[in-house]
């Protein structure tokens, strides 16, 4: 599956079983979690991106992109 290299911005190849990320125009290669982390660090409008990882946020406050370290 085609998406959008978070290096180059060129096409990157997703995995079909979503477990890697490889771009052939910067040799990126990275698992799909490390893409997602990637992503919401470098691109500010999907910094919510993680919330959709963590488990339920009842009771907590939103913290920050530094405590997924």
């Amino acid at each position: 599956m085609k998406i959008k290299c978070p290096k180059c911005k060129e096409n990157a190849e997703l995995a079909m079983d979503y477990s890697v990320v490889k771009c052939d125009s910067c040799d990126l290669d990275m698992s799909y979690g490390e893409y997602v982390k990637f992503v919401a660090h470098n691109e500010s409008k999907y910094s919510d991106i993680l919330g959709d990882y963590a488990g339920s946020t009842e009771g907590h406050s939103s913290g920050s992109l530094d405590e997924w370290d």
